[in-house]
């Protein structure tokens, strides 16, 4: 949680416990380099304590590119997979819809990789229940795993 690592092939990334966290898959598919970020908040603005960039989705997708261009991926190229963000809780009060915070992760997400002109090919997100994901380095293949549910790759 609130992680992040950039490998090369044949490595695999791991992240565990996605709930209404969201696991940020960036790939470049010519150089193999891969990076994934488990983000927990959506902006890093709105909290005191945020020396851990890799906790929020504005400042750890950032951190995230950054390395892996420094690694060697090329910009133009690198492409992203998101998963998790789910509603892990229903409240019953008015303000349930103001605190779906996996909502709002994802969306966070998506302006982040908009904003670095990385390409989203593919996404699961959403609905009530947690994820683990692993990012295969040799193909760009994130494996989504989830209790009760068959595996999926995007």
């Amino acid at each position: 949680m609130a992680d992040l690592k950039v490998c090369r092939a044949p490595d695999v990334l791991t992240t565990i416990g996605l709930g209404s966290c969201i696991g940020i898959a960036l790939y470049d598919p010519v150089t193999k380099i891969s990076g994934l970020a488990h983000i927990m908040l959506p902006d890093s603005t709105q909290i005191r304590n945020n020396a851990n960039i890799a906790k929020f989705a504005d400042t750890g997708i950032q951190k995230l590119y950054d390395d892996m261009i420094k690694e060697g991926a090329n910009k133009s190229r690198i492409v992203a997979k998101i998963a998790g963000g789910a509603k892990m809780f229903e409240l019953s009060n008015s303000s349930a819809q103001s605190i779906n915070i996996g909502e709002k992760n994802a969306i966070a997400s998506r302006e982040k990789l908009k904003a670095l002109g990385i390409r989203l090919v593919a996404e699961d997100t959403g609905l009530n229940f947690g994820r683990t994901v692993e990012l295969y380095s040799e193909t760009g293949d994130y494996l989504i795993k989830a209790v009760g549910k068959p595996e999926k790759t995007i």
